[in-house]
């Protein structure tokens, strides 16, 4: 009887220290395993934020990258601007150089065409005169085409207000209305650009 109660009191002796290493056990490895969950769940947060914050930066210097480029070419197309305003000035600083300057010979051309008008053709004493005066009148004429400066003798067309000035108005039934019935002083342009406006009588329907 005794060694049957020692052998139980052996048995319950060696199950105690199992049972006490298992409950301790139990509690540690569950605390590693929440442990190692937060750090994943703080990983996990700390990479998003950083994604984030990089996704930011990056939507930033796109827009900055943006406004320059916006910039550059506002600055590139201003400077294409400049450049072909100064070339047409300059273009048209050549064109119309002359510009005074044959308006100032102008009244020499008249003055030859009033000359050559008032001698008679018939009067042979005369002719010579006539000649030489065509002759300049001719020389000065060409020279005034070679650098593109032209004459507006607009008789029998029709009334242009850009290139012509009416000093009157006479009723002419056999003219259609605004014709330009006579000159009284031719007019010219350079280069195409209006000089001087031919001085002209219309006719008045």
């Amino acid at each position: 009887m005794s060694d049957e109660t020692n052998n139980d009191e052996k048995i319950a002796a060696n199950d105690e220290p199992e049972q006490s290493a298992t409950e301790e056990s139990t509690p540690e490895a569950t605390l590693d395993e929440v442990n190692a969950e937060i750090e994943a769940e703080l990983m996990d947060e700390m990479d998003s934020q950083a994604e984030e914050e990089q996704q930011s930066e990056t939507d930033q210097l796109r827009a900055q990258a943006a406004v320059a480029n916006d910039q550059v070419l506002r600055v590139q197309a201003e400077m294409q601007n400049v450049r072909r305003r100064a070339e047409r000035d300059v273009e048209n600083a050549h064109k119309y150089a002359l510009d005074k300057f044959a308006a100032d010979l102008l009244p020499v051309v008249d003055n030859l065409e009033r000359a050559l008008s008032a001698i008679d053709s018939a009067d042979e004493g005369q002719k010579p005169v006539a000649e030489g005066i065509e002759l300049t009148l001719k020389s000065f004429l060409d020279v005034l085409v070679r650098f593109k400066i032209e004459a507006i003798d607009p008789a029998g067309q029709p009334f242009d207000a850009d290139l012509h000035q009416a000093v009157s108005m006479v009723p002419n039934p056999d003219l259609e209305h605004n014709t330009v019935m006579d000159v009284f002083q031719k007019g010219y342009t350079l280069n195409g650009r209006l000089v001087r406006p031919a001085m002209v009588v219309v006719s008045q329907g």
